[in-house]
């Protein structure tokens, strides 16, 4: 199996990090949307990362549809969601959250490094980090300050997609996102980053 895309993309990390957690073998294709454009195309001609080829050859986009396919693929104790539907919610709501500070958080980058100064619009970058503020907010209230992990006594793919966001707004946009406001989710993030699994896939 072959993930395709380039790790300093929160979606493609997310992805990496927990085929490793799964323990899952594939290879690592850091090839970029933007400098290897064509190359990436005649993997997916839609260019999309991350892009994901299974053994059979299918090719699948969007790390949660991915990471919904991998779930299939190991037996329960590998798994990185929860079964119960109550503690499964509170997943989705937690990853939910940390892909929308995710999504903020590249809309930023973009309206500074690739737009024209004299085309951005100032209500609208100050609506998307407002939103990514809040975004933040929600995950720092939620995370608790006496356990390890967001959900049961092992990382899962909460602690994966939340820790994967954390890193990623804090490398792009540090000035938008204070550890010293959130404690909390600075924590959980250095717990994570510091597994092996989070280790083996670098934001390079």
């Amino acid at each position: 199996m072959r993930l395709i895309g380039m790790l300093d993309s929160p979606y493609v990390r997310r992805v990496g990090i927990s085929l490793a957690m799964m323990e899952i073998p594939f290879t690592h294709e850091p090839l970029s949307v933007f400098a290897d454009y064509a190359a990436f195309g005649e993997i997916n001609p839609v260019v999309k990362a991350p892009t994901f080829v299974t053994d059979d050859g299918t090719v699948l986009m969007d790390s949660t549809l991915i990471l919904d396919h991998l779930e299939r693929l190991v037996p329960p104790l590998r798994r990185l969601t929860p079964e119960d539907p109550k503690a499964h919610a509170r997943c989705q709501r937690l990853v939910g959250l940390a892909l929308a500070a995710c999504e903020k958080t590249v809309q930023i980058v973009y309206e500074h490094k690739l737009r024209p100064a004299e085309k951005r619009h100032q209500p609208w970058i100050d609506r998307i980090e407002a939103q990514l503020a809040a975004a933040y907010a929600q995950l720092e209230a939620e995370t608790a300050a006496d356990a390890p992990w967001l959900i049961g006594e092992r990382p899962g793919q909460a602690d994966i997609s939340v820790a994967v966001a954390w890193t990623f707004t804090r490398s792009m946009t540090a000035e938008l996102l204070s550890p010293e406001q959130h404690p909390r989710l600075a924590a959980l993030a250095a717990r994570a980053e510091a597994l092996p699994a989070f280790i083996a896939c670098p934001r390079s």
